[in-house]
């Protein structure tokens, strides 16, 4: 019986521990900052190691230079250059995470399970 509560008791610590360990890695993910662009840098997008997007910053001049004729035109670009950064960005942040959970934890998450971790 005594057994079973040590292991009980083991068991809980463990818990705890990974707990604070996750509550440190989601603060230090929402310090650390990825940046990816699109359209050779007409559209810069910053998001945090916790998925938020910080920034979006667009090159005006850069877009002009890639626009074509028309402001249907001009929209939809720029909408298809804020997708791409921000799929970019994301990536790296996936990324950042997956390398970040293996640093702290010493548990390497293949891709894809992520999910675990809240994002």
């Amino acid at each position: 019986m005594f057994d079973k509560i040590k292991d009980l008791s083991a068991m809980l610590g463990h818990a705890r521990e990974l707990k604070a360990k996750m509550e440190q890695l989601q603060e230090e993910l929402a310090r650390k900052t990825v940046e990816a662009d699109a359209g050779a840098g007409a559209v810069r997008v910053v998001m945090n190691g916790r998925f938020e997007v910080l920034s979006v910053h667009l090159d005006r001049p850069m877009i002009a230079t890639l626009a074509g004729e028309g402001a249907d035109a001009d929209v939809q670009m720029i909408q298809e250059l804020i997708a791409s950064a921000f799929n970019a960005a994301l990536i790296k942040a996936q990324e950042t995470a997956r390398e970040e959970m293996t640093r702290l934890t010493g548990v390497n998450l293949p891709p894809g399970l992520d999910k675990l971790m809240g994002s």
